[in-house]
């Protein structure tokens, strides 16, 4: 059977908005309001959507085709194995860009393709997710030599691989009981390693493989605090760093325009004053965009009439790595058969890290004209009383 039915990249356009969306540099990062920033005069609800991403091409960095080899074993339902894996999936598909492509290959005694390497959109990684979630592990032997091949043949059979890199991420608690996964020639292509298992020997497979592969790594990660530290390492190296420990906090800049609410998906958000908002993200990686929604009460402002009124102020901090190198330059000249030092320049390295602080950036919107009764909104405002 061959694999070679994986689909070119397509390049995929903002179309959120007619208008050119407000954006403003920080740093090493921008910032972007999608949304259009006008709203009524009168009291309303009003939704403010931040995009951070990198700034510059989106084009630059090599696209990844990541394939998740899965063991669903019967030893993964011990000890919620198989529940951690799954989150651990969800983690690492939304750290994943448009330009990556994604498959996902499950084995027991035997091993499967769940689907063909597949472009990373909206749409798909919610599909992706729902998949991983619907596993169940199988009463049955394990195999993870099968599972192995079969994700080398994934990426070995790929039809369009220019501009692009493949890599292999193995989850199994590493007991296996049929054939010799040590044995599989892994060595052209990077395996990430990731150990469920308790034992020594379970330990031991999974580490041979990583390192017999193309500078693979293993983690050791039954402690389940380690999941998310594991799985960023792995993509540090997979995908290229923008930022780490990036923070985004959100605040209020008058107390007439209240903040009601701050959504970022998954990332861990608190208040830390009634009209602050900090959002906590870890590493921003190359080509990844982070949406915030900000949910607002505007006042009614009918009888001082249009106006543009300040509403958020947005700062960020974040930590990046950087290198200074120092060249030496050494001239010779020769004399008599003598080699003479004419011009010596010394050369040294310098690594480091560095936290930088952005902002403020304030976002301001227009007030103008009445807003228009709509029989949805009337619905809305029902529903809300009720509660």
């Amino acid at each position: 059977m061959s694999f070679d039915d994986d689909k070119e990249i397509v390049i995929l356009k903002d179309v959120s908005s007619g208008k050119e969306a407000l954006t403003f540099p920080a740093g090493k990062i921008q910032i972007q309001v999608v949304n259009h920033m006008e709203a009524p005069l009168e009291e309303t609800r009003f939704k403010v959507l931040l995009e951070l991403k990198e700034p510059g091409d989106i084009e630059g960095r090599h696209g990844l085709d990541l394939v998740m080899v899965i063991d669903i074993s019967g030893s993964m339902n011990e000890g919620g194995k198989l529940d951690k894996l799954k989150i651990a999936a969800q983690f690492i598909v939304e750290k994943l860009s448009p330009v990556d492509r994604f498959s996902v290959v499950t084995f027991f005694d035997s091993s499967n393709r769940l689907f063909p390497l597949r472009q990373i959109t909206e749409d798909s990684k919610a599909e992706i997710i729902q998949e991983i979630r619907l596993l169940k592990a199988k009463n049955s032997d394990k195999n993870i030599a099968e599972g192995l091949k079969m994700s080398l043949k994934v990426l070995n059979d790929r039809h369009f691989t220019d501009g692009r890199v493949g890599a292999i991420m193995l989850f199994s608690d590493g007991a296996e009981n049929r054939g010799k996964a040590t044995e599989v020639d892994v060595s052209k292509v990077p395996v990430h390693t990731f150990g469920f298992g308790a034992s020594h020997d379970d330990q031991r497979v999974l580490s041979e493989i990583a390192n017999k592969s193309n500078r693979g790594r293993f983690s050791n990660v039954q402690n389940e605090n380690r999941l998310h530290v594991a799985f960023s390492k792995c993509l540090d190296e997979l995908l290229t760093v923008v930022v780490k420990d990036l923070r985004l906090i959100v605040a209020q800049v008058n107390k007439e325009s209240i903040i009601k609410n701050v959504v970022a998906g998954n990332y861990s958000t608190y208040r830390t004053k009634k009209s602050k908002f900090t959002i906590s993200y870890g590493s921003l990686y190359g080509k990844e965009v982070r949406n915030v929604l900000v949910d607002l009460v505007l006042p009614n402002i009918v009888e001082t009439g249009p106006r543009a009124e300040d509403l958020l102020l947005i700062t960020c901090s974040y930590r990046w790595d950087f290198l200074q190198i120092y060249f030496s330059l050494v001239i010779f000249e020769l004399v008599n058969l003598n080699i003479n030092i004419v011009y010596e320049h010394a050369c040294s390295t310098k690594y480091g890290k560095k936290r930088s602080n952005a902002g403020p950036i304030v976002i301001t919107v227009n007030r103008t004209g009445l807003k228009e009764i709509r029989p949805e909104d009337v619905t809305e405002q029902k529903d809300e009383e009720k509660r």
